[in-house]
């Protein structure tokens, strides 16, 4: 397939996000391109790892059970907008709100391929060099395309956030379902495939 540029690429529109089936759109999230373009830096990573959210019945999720907090209020806004929490005081993890308003369901994106601006991501992770550590991880993509907390309630429309299709496509048997990482606290749901990796891909985190 030709290599689409940049300005061919098509930002997805509100009604990918605006589904019911959040794990549909986690799954159709791998493969795509996040982009940022912030102070005239753009850097953008394909998407190889996500975790879908399922909303107030998902024991895993910030909304289980109808919680609404000043943090969590974005999640019940209508699809297409980012979700963006601080993990430990340290790490800034990105999501993506589904659904339409009322329902919060959010999928966590955990690792992005580079594609463009790698450069300007060693500098912000403070790497020397690319490995696949630079954008393996939640934490680190935000770190390495300069996502905050600040970016919460962004339109994943706008010129500075958004995702895009250049086309890239993936076969079924590419893609992997797992259980989430790191929602022991979830009990059973802990063990729901909502994990979504492209096998093989070195960005992905978590063990082999």
């Amino acid at each position: 397939m030709k290599e689409r540029t940049p300005h061919q690429w098509k930002k997805l529109p509100i009604s990918f996000y605006e589904r019911k089936n959040v794990l549909v759109i986690g799954k159709e999230l791998l493969g795509k391109v996040l982009v940022t373009r912030f102070e005239g830096v753009l850097t953008a990573g394909r998407i190889v790892e996500t975790e879908a959210y399922n909303g107030i019945i998902d024991k895993a999720s910030h909304a289980f059970g109808g919680r609404r907090t000043d943090r969590t209020e974005v999640m019940y806004a209508n699809g297409g907008k980012a979700y963006v929490y601080l993990c430990y005081g340290i790490h800034h993890l990105f999501n993506v709100v589904t659904n339409v308003e009322g329902t919060p369901h959010a999928i966590l994106i955990r690792a992005v391929e580079p594609i463009i601006g790698i450069e300007d991501m060693l500098i912000r992770t403070g790497k020397k060099k690319l490995d696949n550590t630079l954008t393996k991880g939640p934490g680190n993509v935000s770190k390495a395309l300069g996502i905050h907390t600040h970016h919460t309630g962004a339109d994943l429309k706008s010129t500075h956030i958004f995702i895009a299709d250049d086309g890239y496509k993936l076969s079924r048997n590419q893609i992997l379902a797992t259980p989430r990482i790191g929602v022991d606290y979830a009990g059973d749901d802990a063990l729901l495939p909502y994990r979504f990796i492209v096998k093989g891909n070195a960005y992905v985190s978590g063990k082999r």
